[in-house]
C-alpha cells in the first residue's frame, strides 16, 4: 500500500478529469521556455495522489495533432512535479484480435512523423538519451493490472505489449499505407505519442500509454473504413472504461521510483559544461540542472 502521495500526469481528452472523487479542483495556467501548453492544467487530489491532468489537443479540441506544442505540455508536467505520465489516446486496430473499444498498452513505438520537435535537448547542448524501451514498465504494468480488470465489466479486452506507429497525419492512413503497416507487424496507429514519449523519457518522468481502440483503420476487408464519426462513436462509449483505469492506476502507482526513469539523461550531455551557452543552461536547469555542472559544481 501506498505510503506517500505521489503526482500523476494525464494527458489525453478533455473530460477524463470528470473523475469520481477528484477533489480541490484548480486550473493552473503556465508559461514555459517552449512556449504555451495545449492548455491550462486541471490539478486535483484523488485519494492521496495530486492529480494534473492536461488537454491534449486543447478544450475544445482545437490544436491538430502535427501543431501540439509537445515539448511545453511536457515541460509544463514537469514544472508541475509530476513523475508518473499516463497516456490516453484513441488507435486504429492493425490486429484482428484488438477490436474496437478494446484497451492496448502498448511497449514499443514506432516513429512516422516529420519535422516534429522531439527533444530538449540543441541550442548549444547536446545530449542522447537511451531509448530501446521507451515505456515505463513500472507504470505499465500497473495501467495493465487496473485494466484487466476493468475491462471486462463493459465487455471490452486488454491486450499487453505491442507496437504503437505514429503517423503524421491530419489525414487518415492511405488504404496501402494501412496494408504496409500490417506487414511490418504493427499493432495500433496513432498521430499523438512521439514525440512525448521521448520528451518524457529526457524529463525523466516514467510514461506510458492506454491506447483506445476505436476502429480497424483502413485494411479491414469487412468493416468500415475509419471515419471521424466512428471514432467518436467508439471514445464516447470507453471514456467511463479510461476514467476507471486513470483512477486504477493513481490508486496503485508505487510511492517510490524503483525504475531507471529518474535517472535517463544522468550520462545524456555530450557538451563540454561550460560550453553550454548561458541562456540553454537557463532554459534547461529545470531539466538537466545536476547534470550541467562545472567540475568546479558552477
Amino acid at each position: 500500500m501506498r505510503t506517500t502521495g505521489v503526482t500523476i500526469g494525464v494527458i489525453g481528452g478533455s473530460g477524463l478529469y470528470e473523475i469520481e472523487g477528484l477533489t480541490g479542483i484548480e486550473w493552473i495556467h503556465l508559461e514555459t521556455p517552449f512556449g504555451a501548453p495545449s492548455d491550462d492544467y486541471l490539478v486535483g487530489r484523488l485519494g492521496d495522489a495530486r492529480m494534473v491532468f492536461l488537454p491534449r489537443h486543447g478544450r475544445g479540441h482545437r490544436i491538430a495533432p502535427h501543431e501540439i506544442n509537445y515539448r511545453a505540455n511536457v515541460y509544463g508536467m514537469k514544472q508541475l512535479g509530476v513523475e508518473w505520465l499516463i497516456s490516453v489516446s484513441a488507435v486504429g486496430s492493425m490486429r484482428e484480435e484488438i477490436r474496437p473499444g478494446d484497451i492496448v498498452v502498448p511497449d514499443q513505438f514506432f516513429d512516422r512523423t516529420k519535422g516534429r520537435a522531439a527533444t530538449f535537448f540543441g541550442d548549444g547542448c547536446v545530449g542522447h538519451i537511451a531509448f530501446a524501451d521507451p515505456v515505463c514498465g513500472a507504470l505499465a504494468s500497473v495501467i495493465y493490472g487496473v485494466a484487466e480488470r476493468e475491462c471486462p465489466k463493459v465487455g471490452s479486452r486488454s491486450h499487453r505489449g505491442g507496437t504503437y506507429v505514429v503517423m503524421e497525419g491530419p489525414q487518415f492512413s492511405t488504404r496501402a499505407e494501412s496494408r504496409i503497416y500490417r506487414q511490418w507487424g504493427v499493432d495500433v496507429i496513432g498521430m499523438t505519442n512521439l514525440p512525448e514519449a521521448k520528451l518524457a523519457r529526457e524529463a525523466q518522468i516514467c510514461y506510458a500509454t492506454v491506447a483506445l481502440s476505436t476502429d480497424y483503420d483502413c485494411w479491414h476487408e469487412t468493416e468500415e473504413d475509419v471515419s471521424v464519426e466512428a471514432v467518436l462513436a467508439i471514445i464516447r462509449q470507453n471514456v467511463t472504461l479510461a476514467k476507471a483505469i486513470v483512477k486504477g492506476a493513481a490508486e496503485a502507482v508505487p510511492s517510490t521510483r524503483q525504475c531507471g526513469c529518474p535517472r535517463a539523461a544522468e550520462h545524456a550531455i555530450m557538451t563540454a559544461r561550460d560550453q553550454i551557452p548561458p541562456a540553454t543552461r537557463a532554459k534547461l536547469e529545470l531539466l538537466f540542472g545536476p547534470y550541467m555542472k562545472t567540475p568546479e559544481g558552477k
